[in-house]
């Protein structure tokens, strides 16, 4: 067994980027239904920086934070040990994962990390850590609004059930955001499905989106693509927020939009324009992590990756994000 104390990124308090301290403590002890995995690579996500900026309970659960706390919920590392009620798998496995989302319990930037078996899926051979590790809340956000919800957890955002549009060569889809996380792997799945579509985000990313697939490529700082498009079927907007509802005059009679991150909408010209706005939370799932691993070992999809940083320099990756245009994901890697 290892030596009982690891080093770990964590907020002692909320603030800007450089509240991430990088300290010593204890290994954690898997529970029951559990495994110590060594961890190699931690994805960083928005919700790191929710919580580091203040947030302290994600919409719909109860769970709170309590200070000090290790953030991050991605991960790609080899089990170290394993609970005695787990099976399937065992030390030395290599695993990928999201971890107990929708919390702030995750606890992945640290260098070791208790994740239930039942958020993890087998590393794709295929790929390395680092890549793994900018899968799991991306892609699986991208699965449970385009693919399959594959929960029956109410969202916190709205009372129906959301309901993935069927993808196929008669759909259309716009992709606003597309060359952030959860934007290119919605892009390549929507392609996997033999859909068509338009990919909105900054000239920067416009070779790098052809690449990935796109049909069409509409740059955002030039153009307006409500003024270019209309008569999709549907909307994958990742940015969200106030501004989604420019993208309802996008749709056809029967289009749907889905907002990433809530929006302001008005039930009547919904109503009225005879679309559909839907929105899903991403939970963890190690059956759809492990069907994406499938096509992440064929080379289906990529992750594509920003940027990496040491553990170390958390607040480094932090400060990147904040800067904004990122191409894919950012990782921290942990050194062996």
């Amino acid at each position: 067994m290892p030596t009982h104390t690891m080093r770990a990124v964590r907020l002692h308090e909320h603030g800007g980027p450089e509240v991430l301290r990088y300290d010593e403590v204890p290994i954690p002890e898997p529970g029951p239904g559990e495994v110590l995995v060594r961890v190699h690579a931690v994805g960083v996500n928005p919700p790191d920086w929710y919580l580091r900026g203040g947030l302290t309970s994600m919409p719909g659960t109860k769970s709170t934070v309590s200070l000090p706390v290790i953030p991050g919920t991605d991960v790609s590392g080899v089990v170290e040990a394993v609970a005695a009620d787990v099976e399937g798998l065992a030390v030395g496995d290599e695993v990928f994962g999201l971890l107990r989302f929708p919390s702030f319990d995750g606890s992945a930037y640290a260098e070791y990390v208790a994740a239930p078996a039942s958020d993890l899926a087998r590393k794709p051979a295929g790929i390395d850590h680092v890549h793994a590790a900018g899968a799991p809340m991306a892609g699986l956000t991208a699965w449970q609004f385009l693919i399959e919800v594959g929960h029956d957890h109410p969202s916190p955002f709205q009372e129906a059930k959301h309901r993935p549009v069927p993808l196929d060569a008669n759909v259309t889809v716009l992709i606003n955001g597309a060359a952030g996380g959860v934007g290119h792997f919605a892009l390549q799945l929507a392609k996997w499905k033999g859909a068509r579509v338009i990919a909105v985000a900054s000239g920067a990313h416009e070779s790098f989106l052809s690449e990935l697939g796109a049909d069409q490529f509409i740059d955002y700082t030039r153009s307006r693509p409500e003024e270019l498009v209309h008569d999709v079927d549907l909307v994958l907007d990742t940015v969200g927020g106030p501004h989604s509802s420019r993208f309802l005059h996008t749709l056809k009679h029967g289009g749907a939009l889905f907002p990433v991150f809530p929006g302001e909408f008005d039930d009547e010209e919904t109503a009225k324009l005879g679309v559909t706005v839907s929105i899903a939370q991403v939970r963890s799932n190690g059956a759809q992590l492990a069907e994406l691993g499938r096509l992440l070992d064929a080379g289906t999809v990529r992750v594509a990756i920003d940027s990496t940083f040491a553990l170390a320099d958390a607040r480094a990756a932090h400060e990147r994000a904040a800067r904004g245009h990122i191409q894919g994901k950012i990782v921290l890697t942990v050194a062996q």
